[in-house]
């Protein structure tokens, strides 16, 4: 059975005159308990943020205002997902390579993870990730 590496979800929305109300909970709309949450704000359009991947973090970004790019990267196969609506996000499970770029100048990346931070499981070599994921593989 094929691991899924990453995943669009889309969350429920409610609205009314008053405006809207996007929903994520834990083991529900995303498939983990959520230990740490971050955003990022203030990146210009050539920023690249990301460029690791991580061997225990699972993660779901969502742009909770205007708009950014996920390059995401499984060692076998790229893609770019464009995030542009704050009821959409992407999951991104262990071992994926991930950069993020192409931010719109009002946005905001909301970052949900499985784990707190610990610097000794991301990988920021390239070489690194693919010589792991391919281990893996093996």
């Amino acid at each position: 059975m094929e691991t899924i590496q990453y995943k669009k979800l889309k969350f429920p929305q409610h609205g009314d005159s008053r405006g809207h109300l996007v929903v994520v909970e834990g083991g529900k709309d995303v498939p983990f308990d959520i230990k740490r949450m971050f955003y990022i704000y203030g990146s210009d359009k050539g920023v690249v943020r990301g460029r690791h991947a991580n061997r225990k973090s699972e993660f779901v970004l969502i742009n909770v205002k205007g708009t950014s790019k996920v390059k995401i990267d499984t060692g076998k196969k790229v893609e770019v997902v464009s995030l542009d609506h704050p009821h959409e996000g992407i999951y991104l499970s262990r071992m994926v390579w991930k950069e993020m770029y192409d931010f719109s100048e009002d946005a905001v990346l909301l970052v949900l993870s499985n784990e707190h931070y610990d610097p000794e499981e991301y990988i920021r070599d390239y070489e690194q990730f693919l010589y792991e994921v391919n281990q893996k593989d093996v």
